[in-house]
């Protein structure tokens, strides 16, 4: 086991013992065996270019975005990429901390530097094998000049949500550099590869657009359909896509924690090809082990998640630590109950994230039109139409809209949705998450062909609410623009099943109502999906939806998380009003699975933040900025605990909430009084405690 390893961490660092020194005679230095292709391995100079912000610097990153030529060089998809995921994680206003309390611009400290913030270094791209071309898995390490081999660390950077290779570059990579570590990034099998099923081109390792058959095996992602069923279905469907993460038809969540370790295995490899020993004739010897290598599994919502699942099933003892924020873990069935200060018990936790998520896609339109959600912000997608559907199809039972409204927001609150969360779910049904997340898993879960139009739905763009081509410049940098799960960069969720003909999920018609809904039907499909029951009907699913619905359960089965860290040291963060992942069935069941499982030799701690949501960019505008903190600020903490704990053995605070103080009235800039420090000592109000029957949490 590699926590207690902390000890050889600090012996090394008080007789300043190198690790060069150390293991001069180590084992040749080896290219690992997943590893397929060759690596692509671009230096930096800090200067005109750099690891953390493509060149564009702190001020940059908080500018325009970034011009690019048509056809765009494989540097400009990179610095859109950087751009984009960057400010998709990370607030870039002033007010919301950017520049005071995180950012290129402030050091490993904490202090604000004034300066732009660029690290000089080298990177090194590679896919993951068995490489077919069909769902290559991206991995990318990245290197700082100020690594240090004799105090050296990896931290891990898994792409958050399904984006591509760069998608933790502001989180856990941006602390990873700052520190002088080596980042190890991986996309997850998920990622932005996109395949134009019209033209049947897709995109390379660097974003670049091709043939498929051009590319090959170097593609990111080929839709795994002959061309007879792709040129049946593009005259069925014209100008529709098919993406990685939804129909790879691999079930790429199983993998997750599998990538991780990859990355770290692949760090290793490139940091002891930079700092091993060699000599004429001679291979290179591995200098830089995991036993003399600090190692931080990070990141945050789907890359904290997948952190979590490489430290379950680290056998290889690669992870010291484990320092996540608002992590989507799916932990196994336990019984014990969760309160939340006075409140009754809640039981049924654990639920998995298409579970949930299909639940809250059938109510959310109507209950965002609830008079207790009246103050939401970006509160601009209400359906009236959606509850009169649910009431006639006799899922509400409201004599009124506003009772039917206020009645779906109880069905989403009865299911383990805290009621902290209410007032910004209007704002992801506004952008599309919950739609989003359904198809997009549904597809995965069920490892659906694109081809088989997953009730109903496929993804294309649409001028006025009809499929129409992408634009060719839209489509040039979906790589740089593109979170890898549509709606994005210009690619819509599209309703095939549409009275009339195929809309735009959210103006289309639903053939049971006729009447624009917002696709109930659809989402009723994937309701069904996901419970095995017609959600209307009430009757168990039979013949290709009852085996959907199985393949989905497998799938879900295959990543379910077993809340057992091996006792490592580990920290989780996440925000009370989490309308993502929900607390209920992510972190709260997790943490307290954790302790069923592993009592007094747990190393976890769980800090909740209130007044802190998922989405911290959201905070910069009006309604969000006087109401919440970023949630950000405190992955960075997390990190630093884990950090100091593993290289001091300094403990790591007891479990609690930590209660932020929101800016209020008009805003005013982020103050570390709003964001208090995690207390390193809680009094016994604020502590999170398990007793072995309930997780208490305080208010």
């Amino acid at each position: 086991m590699k926590m207690d390893r902390r000890v050889l961490f600090g012996l090394v660092s008080a007789f300043a013992i190198a690790p060069a020194a150390v293991l001069a005679h180590g084992k040749p230095n080896r290219l690992p065996q997943f590893v397929s292709g060759n690596v692509l391995v671009t230096a930096y100079d800090g200067v005109s270019d750099d690891l953390l912000t493509a060149g564009l610097g702190a001020s940059g990153l908080a500018g325009a975005a970034p011009a690019v030529s048509s056809p765009p060089t494989a540097a400009e998809l990179r610095r859109l990429a950087i751009y984009n995921n960057y400010r998709a994680l990370v607030p870039t206003d002033a007010g919301n901390g950017y520049g005071s309390f995180f950012g290129p611009q402030v050091d490993a400290d904490g202090n604000p530097t004034g300066g732009e913030g660029m690290i000089a270094g080298t990177e090194y791209l590679v896919f993951a094998g068995p490489r077919s071309g069909r769902a290559n898995v991206t991995l990318m390490v990245q290197v700082p000049a100020s690594f240090d081999p004799d105090n050296a660390c990896i931290v891990t950077a898994p792409s958050s949500g399904s984006r591509g290779i760069y998608g933790a570059i502001g989180t856990a990579g941006e602390w990873g550099l700052k520190h002088g570590c080596a980042v190890a990034y991986t996309d997850k099998g998920s990622g932005t590869g996109a395949h134009n099923l019209a033209t049947d081109q897709v995109t390379s390792i660097t974003g670049e657009w091709a043939d498929a058959d051009e590319l090959g095996a170097d593609s990111q992602f080929t839709a795994p359909i002959s061309e007879h069923a792709r040129l049946a279905f593009n005259e069925a469907h014209p100008n529709r896509y098919a993406f990685k993460h939804a129909h790879s038809q691999h079930n790429p969540e199983k993998d997750w924690g599998r990538n991780v370790l990859q990355s770290i295995e692949f760090a290793f490899y490139v940091l002891n090809e930079q700092f091993g020993t060699t000599g004429p004739g001679k291979p290179t010897r591995a200098v830089l082990t995991p036993d003399n290598t600090l190692v931080i599994a990070s990141s945050v919502s789907n890359g904290g998640g997948s952190s979590v699942r490489a430290a379950e099933m680290d056998r290889k003892g690669l992870i010291d630590g484990v320092a996540v924020s608002e992590p989507n873990v799916n932990p196994r069935p336990a019984d014990f109950a969760i309160v939340q200060g006075g409140g009754a018990p809640l039981h049924d936790h654990g639920r998995s994230l298409f579970d949930y998520t299909t639940l809250i896609n059938v109510y959310q339109g109507c209950a965002s039109l609830a008079p207790s959600n009246a103050t939401a912000p970006f509160n601009f997608a209400p359906s009236p139409e959606t509850c009169t559907s649910l009431a006639e199809k006799g899922l509400l039972a409201g004599a009124t809209l506003e009772e039917q409204a206020e009645e779906a927001q109880q069905i989403i609150n009865g299911y383990g949705w805290n009621p902290e969360q209410n007032v910004v779910q209007p704002s992801h049904w506004f952008v599309n998450v919950p739609q989003s997340i359904s198809v997009t898993y549904g597809n995965a879960y069920s490892r659906s062909s694109v081809v088989d139009n997953l009730c109903g739905y496929s993804l294309g763009a649409s001028a006025g609410g009809v499929p129409a081509a992408l634009a060719e410049a839209a489509e040039l940098i979906l790589f740089g623009t593109s979170n890898g799960i549509p709606p994005t960069g210009g690619v819509n969720l599209i309703n095939d099943n549409s009275l009339g003909g195929a809309l735009e999920n959210r103006v289309s018609i639903s053939p049971s109502s006729g009447r624009a809904d917002q696709n109930l039907d659809g989402a009723l499909c994937l309701r069904a999906l996901a419970t095995g029951i017609d959600p209307v009907s009430g009757e168990r699913l039979r013949g290709k939806a009852r085996a959907l619905h199985r393949h989905i359960l497998h799938s879900i089965a295959q990543l379910r998380a077993s809340g057992d860290l091996g006792g490592r040291p580990a920290v989780f963060v996440t925000g009370r009003n989490d309308a993502i992942l929900p607390i209920n069935h992510t972190s709260r069941s997790y943490f307290g699975l954790n302790q069923a499982t592993r009592g007094d030799r747990s190393g976890l701690r769980y800090y909740e933040v209130t007044n802190a949501h998922h989405l911290d960019v959201f905070n910069a505008f009006p309604g969000f900025a006087e109401n919440f903190v970023p949630l950000h600020h405190y992955l960075f903490e997390a990190l630093d605990l884990v950090y100091d704990h593993l290289r001091n053995g300094t403990p790591l605070p007891p479990s609690q909430v930590v209660h932020t103080v929101p800016r209020g009235a008009g805003a005013p800039p982020l103050t570390a009084d709003n964001v208090p420090a995690i207390d390193p000592a809680p009094p016994e109000a604020n502590r999170i405690v398990f007793d072995g029957t309930t997780l208490f949490v305080p208010e």
